[in-house]
């Protein structure tokens, strides 16, 4: 399935503190070709979105554990070709740096990615 399905539907319209340049990522405004993607409800959690999705009011666009961790029997997840690729980081409040945080990354840097790096 392409991105440019998303100018054939409603898409939820991202409610709080979200930056815009993590909404243009998650949720462009318009599909790869140029089309409009209009905006529906306001949500404020994952646990909204899911829900308009199983209304049928909404399609969204999200990483693929949310497949993983939020499966529903209401709900399908289908792959997007033309989606660039998500990239996690793990972040912290530098002024809380624990040992505790610094281990974390420490190991987490140990493991590598899935590619081995």
């Amino acid at each position: 399935m392409s991105l440019e399905v998303l100018g054939d539907h409603i898409v939820p319209r991202l409610n709080g503190p979200i930056p815009a340049y993590w909404e243009t990522a998650v949720l462009p405004a318009r599909t790869p070709a140029g089309r409009l993607v209009r905006r529906g409800p306001a949500v404020a959690t994952f646990y909204e979105i899911l829900a308009l999705v199983a209304a049928g009011d909404a399609v969204c666009t999200v990483p693929d554990e949310g497949r993983r961790y939020n499966a529903q029997t209401d709900v399908v997840y289908l792959p997007l070709h033309d989606a660039p690729p998500v990239q996690w980081a793990l972040i912290w409040r530098t002024d809380r740096a624990t040992p505790l945080v610094r281990a974390l990354a420490e190991a987490a840097t140990d493991c590598g990615d899935a590619t081995g790096r």
